[in-house]
């Protein structure tokens, strides 16, 4: 009678557990349409790259950027989101010049100097930029040997950076002395040199902002998972207080500029 009441038992589960691995909407099924849709998913990526699409899931990218009013260097980290759209991660250091800025030569002790101070200057005017932005692909390549183009917008926050321009002059009783403009020309100092870069962070300011910049950029890279570009945009800045950077010339808080950008980079 025990062995009878056993085998019905065993019957009993192996139809429970049978059930529940076969009813529909089982773990079982469900593991399975998750590998037919990751399969499906990554059909369609490589139709996508044999038909020259860019398709990844992130990518770093170093730049050089020369602008209408200075230069500087950056990186991106993008992340793919949607079908031809990434969301991006900048950042940038940078340095402005006024266009007024013009270096001076002098002969002292029949020593001929080179380009030894910038005449006025007032500060050395630095950026630091960190923002978010969006790349938008409106032309893909053709095929892996074409050019992309792609539609780039964001913005984010800026710190400005002030410098003090630090000279070497003689005081009226010859004396050499570090000072600055505009009390170099008040005072009638005679310069000598400037101090450098090194000199003055002691005595930097800062400076908060906001920036925006919209650009078109056009990737060239002969692999999809190279990133060689070249970027062409327009930016603005608008910072908290009024920037000096030459003397008796006026100070802004908002600037505007254009710029180039080579761009070199790996996609993953």
């Amino acid at each position: 009678m025990n062995k009878i009441v056993l085998c019905l038992a065993a019957v009993l589960f192996s139809g429970s557990l049978w059930a529940q691995t076969n009813a529909p909407g089982s773990k079982r099924e469900a593991r399975q349409r998750e590998k037919d849709e990751k399969r499906e998913r990554i059909n369609a990526l490589s139709r996508q790259e044999e038909e020259g699409e860019i398709v990844y899931n992130k990518h770093s990218v170093f730049n050089v950027k020369l602008n209408t009013d200075g230069y500087g260097i950056g990186y991106e980290f993008g992340k793919f989101k949607a079908s031809r759209k990434s969301f991006l991660y900048q950042f940038e250091l940078s340095e402005k010049k006024h266009p007024k800025e013009k270096r001076q030569a002098l002969s002292m002790d029949n020593q001929f100097r080179v380009n030894s101070f910038v005449y006025g200057k007032t500060n050395n005017f630095y950026q630091f930029k960190m923002g978010v932005g969006q790349q938008q692909v409106i032309g893909g390549k053709g095929n892996k040997n074409g050019v992309s183009v792609s539609a780039i917008y964001g913005g984010g926050l800026t710190l400005g950076l002030l410098k003090p321009y630090l000279l070497t002059v003689q005081d009226q009783y010859s004396e050499e002395i570090t000072a600055t403009y505009p009390d170099i020309i008040d005072s009638n100092y005679y310069e000598l040199k400037a101090l450098g870069f090194t000199r003055g962070w002691n005595q930097m300011k800062l400076q908060p902002g906001l920036y925006a910049k919209t650009a078109m950029r056009f990737d060239y890279g002969r692999l999809n998972e190279t990133i060689t570009a070249i970027e062409v945009g327009l930016g603005a800045e608008f910072y908290s207080g009024k920037i000096s950077q030459v003397a008796y010339n006026k100070e802004k808080q908002f600037f505007f500029n254009a710029y180039f950008a080579i761009l070199l980079g790996k996609r993953k």
